[in-house]
């Protein structure tokens, strides 16, 4: 072969392979902007080259590397971003359901201690006074009992719902953790690489 038939075709070759890293570069902000996953896979069919081009070519293998790095720590972001909007939903689910249990106990306690002044009030009454001041002691009473009930049931809704709380924050954090390390073996940060 004569040189300038060689000079000829190594400049084909270089056209064809700039032809190739720009068309990859395109790919790869199409991917970007519509928000696929960026992998070799992908990118290649998008560029319409061989994966083999992609790994053989430094310059496609490092356009390749940047763009997948850098997609995975965008991922990244997002995911211990949507990890701290749900941790804090349950916290502050958990932090509400407390306080009205809290409520809900001293105003149980208030209740009971009211009862017991009344209890001695009636016992009072009931030595001095006639039969129907009696009965309308006996009937608040009566009420009040029942308001006592009501306050433990509601009590113990508020229990039962807290404990829900608390079980749906234990299971987040373990689906969360869960998520983190497939993250970390996604991209090859395994905890004992570390």
């Amino acid at each position: 072969m004569r040189p300038e038939n060689t000079a000829a075709a190594i400049a084909a070759r270089r056209d064809q392979t700039r032809r190739k890293l720009d068309q990859v570069a395109t790919a790869i902000g199409q991917l970007r902007r519509e928000r696929h996953r960026l992998t070799v896979r992908a990118i290649a069919q998008r560029a319409d080259v061989s994966a083999t081009f992609l790994y053989e070519n430094t310059e496609a293998r490092a356009l390749v590397q940047n763009a997948v790095t850098d997609s995975r720590s965008r991922h990244d972001r997002q995911a211990q971003a949507q990890h701290d909007q749900v941790e804090a939903t349950w916290r502050e689910r958990a932090l509400n359901a407390e306080a009205e249990l809290t409520r809900t106990q001293k105003e149980v306690l208030a209740q009971r201690q009211r009862i017991g002044e009344l209890m001695g009030q009636v016992r009072d009454f009931d030595q001095m006074v006639p039969g129907e001041s009696l009965q309308a002691l006996t009937s608040e009473n009566a009420t009040l009992k029942q308001r006592v009930q009501q306050l433990t049931r509601e009590h113990r809704t508020l229990q039962e719902r807290l404990e829900g709380a608390r079980s749906n924050l234990r299971f987040a954090e373990k689906r969360i953790t869960a998520l983190e390390v497939e993250i970390l073996e996604a991209t090859g940060n395994t905890p004992a690489a570390r």
